[in-house]
């Protein structure tokens, strides 16, 4: 069956990040090393349980900042810690033209702060998708099937019609559990081949 709706995941396929930013710039709030720091902020049982939107922004600073021995306001930590992010220009570029053809919708493991940052910093490009798919609003993150039927019910077609794009192998293997056609992505220049592999019509140029 043809592809009617593209999923695109945000980190490292729309835009890139590096969560090393902001640690960098909390670091001058505390007496933790940056490595004793990150941890604490990233990849942690605190920030799974604010991506998927089990606690909220207001929780999630009160014991960060406690955790980490921050000595700043909420205000100066989430300016630094929404602070990661800078364009993909090969797959934002993209966007526009596939827009015509296709339904596109976002699919992020994305928090509430980076998820607002990001749809303010990112709104030229957000604008074509018709919904901003973040495992905060699912209440369950990638890999876990509960995230690809969130996210299903905004793809307006049968699950086998929908291409899911993303850069992490695990969660490809997942949509591909849940009834998605999968795409694992990398900044090589080659999306655009992949996606008329997939049957996805893209022109070489914006103009095409």
């Amino acid at each position: 069956m043809p592809i009617k709706t593209v999923i695109f995941d945000f980190g490292n396929v729309l835009a890139f990040f590096d969560h090393g930013r902001s640690v960098a710039r909390l670091k001058a709030f505390t007496k933790l090393s940056a490595a004793e720091l990150a941890p604490v902020l990233n990849g942690c049982p605190l920030e799974d349980a604010y991506e998927r939107g089990a606690i909220d922004t207001d929780e999630y600073v009160r014991r960060a900042l406690a955790a980490g021995q921050l000595r700043c306001t909420k205000a100066q930590f989430l300016a630094a810690f929404v602070d990661i992010f800078w364009r993909n220009d090969e797959v934002c570029g993209m966007i526009p033209r596939l827009k015509a053809g296709y339904r596109v919708l976002l699919a992020s493991n994305t928090n509430a702060a980076h998820f607002d940052h990001y749809s303010a910093q990112f709104a030229d490009v957000l604008q074509h998708f018709e919904h901003l798919g973040a495992s905060h609003h699912a209440r369950a993150r990638k890999p876990e099937l509960a995230f690809c039927a969130h996210i299903q019910q905004f793809a307006h077609c049968e699950p086998c019609e929908c291409l899911f794009i993303d850069d992490m192998a695990e969660n490809i293997v997942a949509a591909e559990r849940f009834g998605w056609r999968g795409l694992v992505y990398r900044p090589d220049g080659t999306l655009p081949d992949k996606l008329r592999a997939a049957g996805v019509a893209v022109g070489t140029t914006e103009g095409d």
